[in-house]
């Protein structure tokens, strides 16, 4: 018997299902927060999860396809931060999955004063440096508001995440595998940011930062 052929889409439909129940049973995304978008390949759109939906508890089949034009193609209507994703997809032709959380301790940063807007979150780790880079601040808009794509646009084309003032992180990655442990990396992070608060910290160097560039290609 031929084993039956499973297209591209239903894989990531499924995949998007699997890696957002683990997200949300590890408390990465409480409720109904958050939203998991993939690019499909040869142009055939996009997936993202829908509106008002948890990610512990998503149906494959429901889960939004768009074109590029925003139309809905398939599943249930999708979140109303779309416009979110398809800025930085346009920003990063290769970005090929995006995470957006609220995750517990990269949006407790993300209310904190007197951070550095280009940089908000020091290079504790390479492996930091490695996932993420440099994180900008995108200043607060409130949530549906389309201003918020603009303003992630202008910074997506130079990282591949943002942290949303009081609100949370934006993370890309080439698939959605590294879109998640990108944003796994960045939460841990900014744990470890919180807790050496207030103590004498030594940050990566520049030059050590320039090594894990060298050696690893990374493109910051």
């Amino acid at each position: 018997m031929t084993p039956s052929i499973v297209s591209e889409e239903t894989r990531e439909r499924d995949k998007i299902a699997r890696l957002s129940r683990s997200l949300y049973e590890r408390g990465l995304s409480a409720g109904s927060s958050g939203n998991i978008s993939v690019r499909l390949s040869d142009s055939d759109g996009w997936l993202l999860t829908p509106t008002n939906s948890c990610l512990g508890e998503l149906d494959p089949a429901r889960i939004s396809k768009l074109d590029w034009q925003g139309k809905v193609l398939a599943g249930d209507p999708p979140s109303k931060e779309a416009f979110l994703h398809r800025s930085l997809y346009e920003a990063r032709p290769k970005a090929g999955a995006i995470v957006h959380l609220h995750s517990t301790h990269a949006a407790a940063v993300s209310c904190l004063r007197g951070l550095d807007p280009a940089d908000c979150v020091p290079p504790l780790t390479p492996y930091f440096v490695m996932k993420i880079g440099r994180l900008p601040l995108v200043p607060y808009h409130r949530p549906g508001d389309p201003a918020l794509g603009e303003a992630i646009r202008g910074l997506a084309g130079r990282h591949s995440a943002v942290l949303l003032a009081n609100h949370g992180p934006v993370v890309s990655g080439s698939n959605l595998e590294g879109a998640i442990y990108a944003a796994e990396e960045l939460e841990e992070t900014a744990r470890i940011f919180l807790l050496l608060r207030g103590a004498p910290v030594n940050s990566l160097t520049a030059a050590q930062i320039e090594e894990l560039k060298l050696v690893f290609k990374l493109d910051l």
